[in-house]
C-alpha cells in the first residue's frame, strides 16, 4: 500500500521516520507529475517544495499554527496533506479544487493569495492579534525568493524588524519566481547561498574529519553541532540582520533533517526570524528541472518525454504582442521593452532574446515598473510595458499620479485581460476598463483578433500619451497577418456588419463571438443587427455610434469586464449626456458575485458571453420591445 494512501491530515505525518517522509515525498510528486501533465498548472514550483511543505506540517500544528503560502502556486502538497487529496486530480478543473489556497476550500488555508508579497503583511498583523489577545500559536509565511522584491514585501520587512513580533519568514529560495530572478536581492540570496566561504570550509573539515581512522566519525558528529555557529559566523544575514530580523540559513530545503532541526529551533525564538530554504524548482522531474520555466504554469504534457499536448497552431495575443514589438525595436532602437518577473509570459523574451540592451525585467515590482518606465520615457526613449491586468492593479498609484497627470508616452499591453480559464478569482482581468476609464488623457484600446493587435501595438507606439492595449489569454484565431504595420486612427471603430433592428457594441474578441449570433439572429429570427468592432474603448468613436444609434433604438454593448464601470458604463454616459432619446440598453458583461473555477470558454458561456448566449440575450432584448 502506497504510504500517501495513509495520509489524511498533517497529524498522520507527525510520526513518520525520516526515511518514510523521503518515500512519501517521492509518492507526491509522482502524484502531481500525474495531475499537471492531465489537467496542466503550476508544476515546477509545487515539486521544489514537496519536501519544505511535508517538514513544515510535521513540525507545526496547522489549522492551529497558521501557515501562509505567498502567492500561494507552490501549495499543491500542502493540499493533499490536508484532506483534499482524493480531489486532487480536479485541481483547476470546473467546480474543481483552486489552484490556490482559499479559505472557503478548507481550515487550512489561512489566506486566499495568487498575486505576490501579500504574505508578510499580513502575518505580521495576525501575530500582533494573536499576541493583543494573548494566544500562543504559532505564524509561518512562507515566501519565494522573486516574491521579496515586491515593495509590499520591503514594506512588511522594514516593519516587522521595527515591531520585533513572534513570527516566522520561510524564504524558500530556488532562484526563480516565474523566470530567473534579478536584482540586487537576488544577488544577495545567490552570495549567501553558493559564494559562501564556509561552504568550502565545511567540505574540507568533513572530508579530514572522516579521514581520522577511529576517531572520525565521533568528531564529524561534534563537527555538525558546531556548523550553526560557523554558519553564523562566516555568513551573516546582514540584508536582514540590519533589519532587525534573525536570518539563519542557508538551510537545505531537500534534507529532512536539516529543516526540522532548525524548523524545531526557530519555534523557540519570540522575535522574528527568517530560515533561508534552498530549494530547487521542478526537483524529481528531470524536464521541470531543465526547464522550469515552461513547466511554471504548464500546459498537458507527456510524462514519458515532458512534450506538451495539443499546442494550436495560432500564434497566441501574447507572442504576437512580444514579436510586434521586437519589430519595432529593430526599427527604433528608441523602444524599450520591460516587463515584472513574466518575459515569457508577455512575449517580451523576444525582445529579450534580440535586443537585450533594450529590454529590463525589473522583478515582482509593478510600481517601480511604470515609474522607471516614465523616467526612460521623459528621457527620451519609448518604453514597452507587458503586464498581465491582473497584475496592473498594483500600481493604479502610478499609472494616475505619475504617468497621467504628465501625460507621459508609454504604451502597454495588459495581457490576460477580461476572463481568464484555470487560475480562478485572484487572475481575472475584469477590472482594467473600470480603473482606467476615469484617468485623464489615456487611450485604451482591445483588438477583436491576433493581426489586429499587432497593428495597434504599432499605432500605440506612434501616439505621445499613455496607451493600454487590452487582450486576452487565448490562442489567436488564425487570421492572416498583414505584412505591413498599419496605423488605426485613434478613436475610430469599425462596422462589421448592417442591420435596423439592434446596434452591437462588441468589445475585443467577443466580437468574433457576437458576429456568430449576429448571423444566428439573421438566419433564425429575421432580426437584423449592426455590429461595430469599438476598438477604442477609451475615447469611443462618438460620431460613428451617435450616427449609427440614430435609426436604430436598442444598443447592446458586449464586454469581458466587469459591468460595473466598464464600456457600457461609457457609452450609457455618452447617451445620458444627449437628454432624453428614447434608447433601450442591454448590458453584456460579468456581473458582480461569485467568480466560478472554469475554463475561459466556460466561464464565457457562464456569463453569456460565447456566441449562444449572445444570441439567446439579444433574441429576447429585440423580440420583448
Amino acid at each position: 500500500m502506497a504510504l500517501l494512501e495513509k495520509i489524511f491530515s498533517p497529524a498522520d505525518i507527525k510520526e513518520l521516520t525520516l526515511e518514510e517522509l523521503s518515500r512519501l515525498s517521492a509518492e507526491i510528486r509522482e502524484l502531481l507529475v500525474q495531475v499537471v501533465s492531465q489537467n496542466g498548472g503550476h508544476l515546477s514550483s509545487n515539486l521544489g517544495a514537496v519536501d519544505l511543505t511535508l517538514a513544515l506540517h510535521r513540525v507545526f500544528d496547522a489549522p492551529l499554527d497558521k501557515i501562509i503560502w505567498d502567492i500561494g502556486h507552490q501549495s499543491y502538497t500542502h493540499k493533499i496533506i490536508t484532506g483534499r487529496r482524493e480531489k486532487i486530480f480536479s485541481i483547476r478543473k470546473k467546480d474543481g479544487l483552486l489552484g490556490f489556497p482559499d479559505r472557503a476550500e478548507s481550515e487550512y488555508d489561512v489566506l486566499n493569495t495568487g498575486h505576490a508579497s501579500t504574505s508578510l503583511g499580513f502575518a505580521s498583523g495576525l501575530a500582533i492579534a494573536r499576541d493583543r489577545r494573548g494566544e500562543k500559536f504559532h505564524i509561518v509565511s512562507v515566501i519565494g525568493d522573486g516574491a521579496l522584491t515586491g515593495g509590499v514585501a520591503l514594506e512588511a520587512l522594514n516593519h516587522i524588524g521595527q515591531v520585533k513580533q513572534r513570527l516566522i519568514i520561510i524564504l524558500n529560495d530556488n532562484k526563480m519566481s516565474i523566470s530567473p530572478n534579478v536584482g540586487g536581492i537576488s544577488r544577495h540570496l545567490n552570495y549567501l547561498v553558493s559564494g559562501r566561504p564556509y561552504i568550502r570550509l565545511k567540505e574540507v573539515i568533513q572530508n579530514i574529519l572522516k579521514s581520522i581512522p577511529g576517531l572520525g566519525p565521533s568528531m564529524y558528529e561534534l563537527a555538525k553541532k558546531l556548523e550553526v555557529l560557523m554558519r553564523t559566523i562566516m555568513v551573516p544575514g546582514s540584508l536582514f540582520d540590519e533589519l532587525g530580523i534573525k536570518y539563519i540559513g542557508p538551510v537545505n530545503g531537500h534534507d529532512f533533517g536539516e529543516m526540522l532541526k532548525e524548523f524545531q529551533a526557530a519555534k523557540k525564538h519570540d522575535f522574528p526570524v527568517l530560515l533561508h530554504v534552498v530549494t530547487r524548482k521542478g526537483q524529481g522531474y528531470v524536464p521541470a528541472c531543465e526547464d522550469p520555466s515552461s513547466f511554471h504554469s504548464s500546459a498537458p504534457f507527456n510524462i514519458e518525454n515532458g512534450k506538451f499536448i495539443g499546442g494550436c497552431k495560432s500564434p497566441s495575443y501574447s507572442e504576437i504582442f512580444g514579436q510586434t514589438v521586437r519589430r519595432l525595436v529593430e526599427q527604433d532602437r528608441r523602444l524599450v521593452a520591460l516587463t515584472a518577473a513574466m518575459p515569457e509570459g508577455t512575449g517580451l523574451d523576444a525582445v529579450q532574446k534580440e535586443f537585450p540592451e533594450n529590454f529590463f525585467d525589473v522583478g515582482i515590482a509593478e510600481q517601480y515598473m511604470f515609474d522607471f518606465a516614465g523616467g526612460l520615457a521623459l528621457g527620451g526613449f519609448k518604453p514597452v510595458l507587458g503586464v498581465y491586468s491582473t497584475f496592473m492593479q498594483r500600481a493604479v498609484d502610478q499609472i494616475i499620479h505619475d504617468i497621467s497627470l504628465m501625460r507621459i508616452p508609454i504604451l502597454v499591453g495588459l495581457d490576460r485581460a477580461g476572463l481568464v480559464g484555470g487560475d480562478g478569482p485572484t487572475h481575472q482581468g475584469l477590472y482594467d476598463i473600470a480603473l482606467l476609464n476615469p484617468i485623464p488623457g489615456i487611450v485604451l484600446m482591445a483588438p477583436k483578433d491576433e493581426n489586429e493587435l499587432q497593428h495597434m501595438v504599432y499605432s500605440g507606439s506612434r501616439l505621445a500619451k499613455p496607451v493600454f492595449i487590452r487582450y486576452p489569454k487565448e490562442p489567436g484565431r488564425g487570421v492572416p497577418l498583414d505584412k505591413d504595420l498599419l496605423e488605426i486612427p485613434e478613436g475610430k471603430a469599425e462596422v462589421l456588419r448592417r442591420g435596423g433592428h439592434a446596434l452591437i457594441l462588441a468589445v475585443g474578441p467577443l466580437v468574433y463571438r457576437a458576429m456568430e449570433a449576429a448571423e444566428q439572429l439573421a438566419l433564425l429570427d429575421k432580426i437584423e443587427t449592426t455590429v461595430v468592432n469599438v476598438r477604442f474603448i477609451k475615447p469611443p468613436d462618438r460620431e460613428l455610434i451617435f450616427s449609427l444609434a440614430a435609426g436604430i433604438n436598442k444598443i447592446v454593448t458586449i464586454e469581458d469586464g466587469t459591468a460595473m464601470g466598464g464600456f457600457a458604463s461609457i457609452i450609457h454616459k455618452e447617451f445620458l449626456q444627449l437628454g432624453p432619446n428614447g434608447h433601450e440598453f442591454l448590458s453584456l458583461a460579468v456581473g458582480e458575485g461569485a467568480m466560478p473555477l472554469a475554463s475561459r470558454e466556460e466561464l464565457l458561456e457562464h456569463f453569456g458571453l460565447n456566441s449562444a448566449g449572445i444570441y439567446r440575450q439579444v433574441r429576447a432584448f429585440v423580440k420583448g420591445g
